[in-house]
């Protein structure tokens, strides 16, 4: 029988939370049990297994990052597009280490192919549309955003650049100008 209160979905939220205050890698069934105060069985009437809950935070996390990445969208193009986007990816890593990292999480095919994993690639090819790009460019630029997002927000949350001047913002910033700029140039093959 369930425990009264415990339901997939707030043992979702309240996973994504661990995941925030100790890591995405330290979550765990046993960990989120801990959490309740109650009996790790009590929970796979919710969750299978330690891999479920954490398939089913990056899915929230996913979720998450495009519901935010969406509205920062809204009505914007070109550089102020580009910008936004990336905004929302450093911004949610930031205030929510764990569940970024989460959204990282290799899922099977179809669940990724069924997540708001699908949504971030749409937004990524929408703005790519502002700077008129085609295939094969434009999925090699969504690796380059992609790949650049991800390596500065993992390097500036592992302190990468707490050590010198000047701000990480300001670099951030003039990342985003030369992103711009590249993609506007982009070399024809």
């Amino acid at each position: 029988m369930a425990r009264a209160g415990l339901t997939t979905e707030r043992l979702t939220r309240a996973g994504a939370e661990l995941a925030d205050e100790v890591g995405f890698d330290q979550v765990t069934v046993s960990a989120l049990a801990r959490r309740f105060d109650v009996k790790v069985a009590s929970l796979y009437s919710h969750v299978k297994n330690s891999q479920d809950l954490r398939t089913r935070i990056a899915l929230l996390a996913l979720e998450e990052l495009a519901d935010r990445a969406a509205d920062a969208l809204a009505g914007r193009a070109g550089k102020d597009a580009l910008a936004a986007f990336a905004n929302v990816y450093r911004d949610y890593a930031r205030e929510h280490p764990g569940r970024y990292a989460a959204a990282r999480l290799r899922l099977d095919p179809q669940t990724a192919a069924a997540s708001a994993g699908v949504r971030h690639a749409q937004m990524t090819r929408a703005i790519l549309r502002g700077y008129d790009l085609t295939e094969p460019d434009q999925t090699h630029a969504v690796r380059l955003l992609g790949s650049v997002f991800h390596g500065y927000v993992s390097l500036e949350l592992g302190g990468g650049f707490s050590h010198s001047a000047p701000d990480s913002g300001e670099s951030w910033t003039r990342i985003i100008d030369a992103l711009d700029a590249l993609l506007r140039s982009w070399p024809a093959p």
